[in-house]
């Protein structure tokens, strides 16, 4: 039997923040709710209306215990049809506990067949490269890339994924300090031009933009 891939450990963390402390900010690992707030407004940002269709559809990659849709019903954002993907099945169960309207799938999207996902809008992906845990640099930004890339097959507008800045006073060896330039080096490569930085909502993090 072949072992999982390392970067099932970063599932493994988030499952146990998730049995110690429940559906809140910090069964996710957020520190605080009110920053987790903020990281789900900048990524609603990514969408650009109007679409020729309505409703947009969105894909919450890593959806954990849908605290983005939480977020959107609390803040009434409408015209959405969100849908939620994540590695983890306690999460997933969760979620779909939670909402069971919603469509949920649990798949790991760079090993398992997703052709029956079918097509977004938009997709993002909210602290799923934030945290590298035991992983080197070069195995966490092989996974990163392997993910956008596939994350991006998906969709016919545009995705948003969040990292940490490496424009601090000091690293955490946990977290993952990506630079503007060796992200943007890649995307150029592999992806396009088409790419916005956001780095002005005060927090040592980085949200990027690739649209289409």
């Amino acid at each position: 039997m072949n072992a999982p891939p390392r970067y099932h450990g970063i599932i493994a963390h988030y499952e146990e923040c998730l049995k110690i402390h429940g559906d809140t900010h910090l069964g996710v690992d957020w520190p605080n709710p009110e920053d987790a707030d903020t990281r789900y407004r900048v990524m609603l940002d990514l969408i650009h209306r109007p679409l020729a269709r309505e409703p947009v559809r969105l894909l919450d990659f890593g959806c954990g215990a849908s605290h983005l849709y939480d977020y959107i019903e609390h803040e009434r954002v409408d015209g959405l049809s969100y849908s939620g993907l994540d590695l983890s099945a306690d999460f997933i169960e969760l979620s779909r506990a939670k909402f069971p309207s919603n469509d949920y799938w649990c798949l790991d999207l760079l090993t398992a067949d997703h052709g029956h996902l079918g097509r977004f809008d938009y997709a993002v992906m909210n602290g799923v490269f934030t945290e590298k845990m035991d992983l080197q640099f070069d195995e966490m930004f092989d996974f990163l890339t392997r993910t956008v890339v596939a994350t991006f097959s998906l969709v016919d507008v545009g995705i948003a994924f969040n990292v940490m800045s490496s424009c601090v006073d000091w690293e955490r060896d946990d977290l993952f300090h990506l630079p503007f330039d060796t992200l943007a080096a890649w995307l150029t490569r592999n992806i396009g031009r088409n790419f916005v930085f956001r780095n002005d909502y005060g927090l040592y993090e980085y949200t990027t933009y690739v649209y289409r």
